[in-house]
């Protein structure tokens, strides 16, 4: 049975971790309410009830706070292709990892105007920026080694694993534009795998052999080309 003074520190333990967990919800309300940058300190404390002294417990700044959502988001979605890719029985089957991969990543919308805000405001101190970076390269990093670990076999036509993460990543950061703008979940998961499946029978390729998709079926049919949706600059894709 724990004595008084080794049962304190879990308590105090909790506590951080709980005081952490309510200042991080409170701040995400806050970002995708406000704005990140019409969005003060005192306003994150206020909706989570607390001080300033206990907001500085946890975090330096809202640029740290901002840092730890991502992250957690991050983690999602690595966690999310990693599912993906074990609900597919077939490692030749790209229409079935693609549609489950489409289905399962995380599109909220509150999520995606909060990163946008963010990306905004890093764009214009270099310092930031190199931090969003690095955190965009660890969440590429995180998605090649589910694309490693798993048995699923990726077309020839997306290139190298690490390809691969990056189209995966830039697709998502495409679809997320027509969402902001329209708010229609379902074209963007659907714009998304359309995406996803042209990047993997690039120029009409067939898939690699082995590979028993419905574009390894038709290696002689070249892909319909794709307009971008007229609401969606192509430069944004």
């Amino acid at each position: 049975m724990p004595t008084p003074d080794t049962d304190k520190p879990a308590r105090v333990t909790k506590r951080r971790a709980e005081t952490r967990a309510r200042l991080l919800d409170a701040a995400f309300r806050v970002f995708a309410e406000k704005g990140f940058g019409l969005t003060r300190i005192e306003d994150v404390c206020s909706a989570a009830g607390y001080t300033r002294g206990a907001f500085y417990s946890q975090f330096a700044s809202l640029d740290e706070l901002f840092f730890v959502l991502y992250d957690q988001r991050a983690s999602l979605i690595t966690e999310q292709v990693r599912r993906a890719l074990a609900d597919v029985e077939n490692p030749g089957d790209l229409s079935g990892f693609v549609d489950r991969l489409t289905a399962t990543l995380l599109l909220d919308r509150d999520w995606l105007l909060v990163k946008t805000d963010f990306l905004t405001h890093a764009a214009r101190k270099p310092e930031l920026a190199q931090r969003l970076v690095a955190h965009r390269a660890h969440l590429r990093a995180a998605i090649e080694a589910k694309l490693a670990g798993g048995a699923f076999a990726l077309p020839a036509a997306m290139g190298t694993i690490a390809e691969a993460a990056h189209a995966v990543v830039a697709a998502y950061d495409g679809v997320t534009v027509q969402l902001l703008l329209d708010r229609d979940q379902a074209a963007a998961r659907a714009w998304l795998g359309r995406l996803i499946t042209r990047l993997a029978v690039a120029d009409g390729d067939p898939a690699a052999p082995g590979q028993t998709s419905a574009a390894a079926a038709r290696p002689a049919a070249r892909p319909e080309k794709i307009q971008p949706p007229r609401n969606v600059p192509s430069s944004e894709l």
